[in-house]
């Protein structure tokens, strides 16, 4: 007789792969067993209805509350119940409605995963290091990111830049590319979006009485692997296949690499992103990590989009800035609906950065990503007139003198700003480009 630990936890993966949906939990119980058990179905039921229909809670989970279940620990001291000796039925994608007709991959093994991939089985499980044992290992040729440790002028807040190594950075944009890229986001979300920009997050917000503009402190470290792994099994992937995806897209970060940056930044700082970093997150510097954080943060769209709606308001996100904008009405009330803002994005699990937090009404320049959005788009003006005094002494006084950063194609990088301007306010890049056309760059 098996017991009761595995009759649960086999239970419990037939009702993950049945998704739920009684009849199917039912028939793959049976499957399980051999044989239709009469408790089955009013187990199912219960368990359906403690972790809802559309959920998709890990088989463990599930195990814990079946084995404390009144109905189960009945069936186990009145039957001898036995787990058949047969395979268990080949696992199956099972895609919510909405993500039926999305093009992605059918992977319903570990093994067609490694396939799709490119990697062997073993490879696969040390990409993904379901164990977290990279985190423990002090050899940075063992691990799979380089590590780059930046800190920001204004607040002293840490950056950790994990930029994956090619072999794990293939494989990432591999899954970008093909499942991660065909999952559409809320639609009020703008930040690495083929076809979006920081132009059209700001372009909503021209012209309007008030703008509200709300930053979330650690975007990426913020994201829980909880909701990541949900996303996967959502789209239709089996457990097994979402573990595997979910670890090739999170990382730990290991101890040696704070170790090693002591005396380089402030010590309570460098604790704080410790603390932060040493759970599994998203990689700042994996392709995946953008797409994925827009993926995960729909129901944050969702919730704070449909709190504008009610106060008349516009709402748009680039990443982890978020801006909300309106007429005199929402001006009025823009503080009280500033503390329902915060409240939703904390129940969400993000954090506010409340010292980047402003209120801009028409009397102050209206700032959003580095655009000014008052009357219309534009480019900062003390941006500009430096751009303009540069293009003005390249003509004057030869382009080496303006060279001051020492920039290894100087004649592109003014093009690029050029095309930046151009890109936001087309009358004050025209301007920019007939100065540009002047220079004589044949004497550089």
């Amino acid at each position: 007789m098996n017991t009761a630990k595995n009759i649960a936890h086999g239970l419990a993966t037939a009702f993950v792969d049945g998704e739920f949906e009684v009849e199917q939990m039912v028939e793959r119980a049976r499957v399980l067993f051999g044989r239709r058990w009469r408790w089955i179905r009013p187990l199912a039921v219960r368990v359906t209805a403690f972790f809802g229909k559309h959920s998709h809670p890990r088989g463990t989970t599930v195990a814990k509350f079946i084995l404390i279940d009144h109905g189960f620990k009945n069936a186990i001291s009145q039957h001898n119940i036995k787990i058949a000796d047969r395979l268990a039925p080949r696992p199956q994608m099972r895609p919510i409605a909405k993500a039926q007709h999305w093009d992605l991959p059918n992977l319903c093994t570990p093994g067609e995963l490694a396939d799709w991939l490119g990697v062997t089985y073993s490879e696969l499980e040390w990409f993904a290091d379901l164990k977290l044992l990279a985190s423990k290992k002090t050899q940075d040729k063992l691990g799979h990111y380089n590590y780059r440790l930046l800190q920001k002028k204004r607040f002293g807040q840490i950056r950790l830049i994990e930029a994956p190594k090619p072999r794990l950075k293939k494989i990432q944009r591999h899954i970008l590319e093909n499942i991660l890229d065909q999952i559409p986001a809320h639609g009020t979300c703008h930040g690495f979006r083929r076809g979006r920009s920081i132009k059209t997050f700001a372009e909503p917000h021209v012209g309007q009485s008030v703008v509200l503009k709300i930053d979330l402190q650690d975007f990426f470290p913020s994201i829980p692997m909880p909701q990541v792994h949900a996303l996967f099994r959502t789209v239709g992937y089996p457990e097994k296949v979402a573990d595997l995806l979910t670890g090739l897209c999170r990382t730990v970060t290991p101890q040696n690499i704070w170790n090693m940056k002591q005396g380089v930044v402030g010590d309570n700082k460098l604790q704080q992103a410790s603390r932060t970093y040493s759970k599994p997150h998203l990689p700042q510097g994996a392709p995946t990590s953008p797409q994925l954080a827009n993926l995960c943060a729909y129901w944050l769209d969702r919730r704070l989009a449909a709190l504008a709606e009610s106060a008349s308001a516009k709402y748009t996100r680039y990443a982890d800035d978020l801006a909300f904008s309106g007429d005199d009405d929402f001006a009025r009330v823009v503080p009280r609906f500033l503390t329902h803002a915060c409240a939703t994005i904390m129940e969400e699990g993000y954090k506010v950065h409340f010292r980047k937090t402003r209120v801009m009404r028409r009397g102050v320049p209206q700032r959003l990503a580095g655009i000014i959005v008052n009357e219309h788009l534009s480019v900062p003006r003390r941006d500009r007139e430096r751009l303009k005094a540069i293009l003005t002494n390249c003509i004057r006084l030869g382009v080496d003198s303006q060279n001051r950063s020492d920039q290894v194609d100087f004649r592109n990088y003014l093009r690029g700003k050029i095309s930046f301007v151009e890109m936001i306010n087309s009358n004050q890049g025209r301007r920019l480009r007939e100065l540009f056309e002047q220079i004589e760059w044949q004497n550089s």
